[in-house]
C-alpha cells in the first residue's frame, strides 16, 4: 500500500476533526431561560416590586435577577418553573405595570413556585451584597474584626436619639407619698 504525503496529512487531520466531534455530547448542549434583556428586565421589576427600595440603584437588582436565572436554570424542573413564569409575565404584560397593580398581580401568583423562587432568591442575594449594606447602613460582619463587643456593639447612630421622661404614673406614685422614693432607693442600695 502506497501513501502519499499529501493523503497521509489529510487523513490525519480529517481523523483528528472526527475524534474531536465524536467527543461532544448534545445532551451538554444547554438552552439558558430567561437570559434576554427582555426577560432580565421583567425579572428585575419583579425583584423590586417584591422588595421596593426607592434609593438602590439597579446594580443590586440587576445582580439579584441573574441569580433567579442562574437558579432557576438548574435542573429541567426549575428550567420549566421558570419558563413558564416568564412566559407568564409576558402574558399579562408586567413590564408596563405600575407598582399598583404589579403588586396585585404578584398577591395572585404568590403561591405559585415561580414566585416563591423569585422571592427566596431575591431575599438572599439582595440583602447579601456589600453595595446594599452600605445603604442600609449595615457595616458588615464584625467577627474578623474582634467582634461586636468593642466595635459596633454601642454604635447606633441609625436610630434616632431615645426620648427619657419618667412615665406620668410612676411620678404621680412617688409624689403621693415623698416616703417611696427613698424606700426604693434604700432597696436598691441594699441589692
Amino acid at each position: 500500500m502506497n501513501i502519499s504525503r499529501r493523503n497521509f496529512i489529510f487523513g490525519s487531520i480529517a481523523s483528528s476533526v472526527f475524534i474531536s466531534l465524536w467527543d461532544i455530547d448534545p445532551s451538554k448542549a444547554e438552552i439558558k431561560i430567561g437570559d434576554n434583556p427582555e426577560d432580565k428586565k421583567l425579572l428585575m421589576k419583579m425583584c423590586r416590586d417584591v422588595y421596593p427600595h426607592d434609593r438602590f440603584p439597579e446594580g443590586p437588582y440587576e445582580k439579584t435577577a441573574a441569580d433567579v436565572i442562574s437558579k432557576g436554570n438548574k435542573g429541567s424542573e426549575n428550567k420549566a418553573m421558570l419558563s413558564e413564569g416568564i412566559e407568564s409575565l409576558k402574558k399579562v404584560k408586567y413590564g408596563k405595570m405600575n407598582f399598583k397593580k404589579s403588586t396585585k398581580y404578584l398577591k395572585k401568583i404568590e403561591s405559585s413556585k415561580f414566585f416563591q423562587h423569585v422571592r427566596s432568591t431575591t431575599v438572599v442575594t439582595l440583602y447579601n451584597d456589600p453595595e446594599v449594606w452600605g445603604l442600609l447602613g449595615y457595616e458588615g460582619a464584625s467577627f474578623d474584626k474582634g467582634g461586636y463587643i468593642n466595635r459596633g456593639f454601642n454604635d447606633l447612630d441609625w436610630l434616632p436619639e431615645p426620648r427619657i421622661e419618667e412615665h406620668p404614673d410612676l411620678a404621680a406614685f412617688l409624689k403621693a407619698d415623698p416616703n417611696r422614693l427613698a424606700a426604693i432607693e434604700e432597696m436598691i442600695k441594699t441589692n
